[in-house]
């Protein structure tokens, strides 16, 4: 299996640009995968810069609704019409950055939710032999406090998002398991609760933005929460792989108790995965 991050906020690759968003291309012995397009179609061009062809890309999955993961699709289907596009039906809701002082459109285009390629999803889903989704995250164990300004707006007003248009990609190849997620919204302890339910253990890796990062700066409740969700991450047996959403001061902290088994990906960057 391969994994190249093609778009992170950081600098990386030579050559490569970066941006505030995400996206990642994947080789398995039968599938081409793009998971998440970044905000822009600089995903497009950092993976002509790597001598990757997205235009041999069969499947697309968009880990949520928020721009800075599907703002590059239409770039995309303009140079790969064929490919699947796997989303969660709830992703098409209108989502909002809100506080005291601003209210900001962070859901996707809505011109997406007309693509012909779009496959619908509600909750979990097995899309091959070794490639499913799960959702359905309820969890609220050290749930982000970044979150509590995310909203959904409703006919009725704005409601806190709960991120059911959230799901998580697994991918198993040689007996292991590779997780990759988005942003984690709903915590990734939430997350790896509920892939252990289904799975019954842990992944051998974990791909996934921690949504740590506050613009506003950290207090100490966020920074303690930082440092507990390392302490619990640690007790995994599970590499991770981190970067857009988790800011570099949390992973400062993740990095300085979980050590190696930690890791920041920059823009343009392979993943390698020892074997798998």
């Amino acid at each position: 299996m391969r994994i190249v991050n093609l778009m992170e906020n950081t600098p990386g690759a030579e050559g490569c640009v970066y941006e505030h968003g995400l996206s990642f291309y994947i080789e398995t012995g039968k599938h081409r995968i793009l998971v998440d397009t970044g905000a822009s179609g600089g995903f497009f061009s950092n993976a002509e810069k790597l001598g990757i062809d997205l235009r041999q890309v069969d499947m697309v999955v968009i880990s949520h609704g928020h721009y800075d993961h599907a703002g590059g699709l239409l770039t995309f289907v303009e140079q790969n019409p064929r490919a699947q596009i796997w989303i969660q039906r709830l992703a098409g809701e209108q989502y909002y950055h809100k506080n005291e002082t601003m209210e900001r459109y962070i859901g996707i285009d809505p011109r997406i939710l007309t693509l012909p390629q779009i496959q619908w999803v509600d909750g979990d889903r097995e899309i091959d032999r070794g490639i499913s989704l799960f959702g359905q995250v309820c969890g609220r164990r050290l749930w982000p406090e970044g979150n509590g300004e995310l909203k959904r707006k409703t006919d009725e007003g704005f409601v806190q998002d709960t991120f059911l248009h959230e799901h998580y990609l697994v991918l198993e190849e040689k007996g292991k398991r590779v997780l990759l997620s988005g942003c984690a919204h709903n915590g990734i302890l939430n997350i790896l609760d509920r892939y252990r339910e289904i799975y019954g253990e842990d992944p051998n890796v974990v791909i996934s933005g921690f949504h740590m990062s506050r613009k506003s700066g950290y207090n100490e409740a966020d920074l303690a929460l930082v440092r507990e969700t390392a302490e619990e991450l640690r007790k995994w047996n599970t590499r991770f792989y981190t970067g857009h959403c988790t800011g570099e001061l949390p992973y400062e902290i993740l990095r300085e108790v979980m050590g190696e088994q930690v890791s920041y990906v920059h823009s343009g960057q392979e993943i390698c995965l020892g074997g798998i």
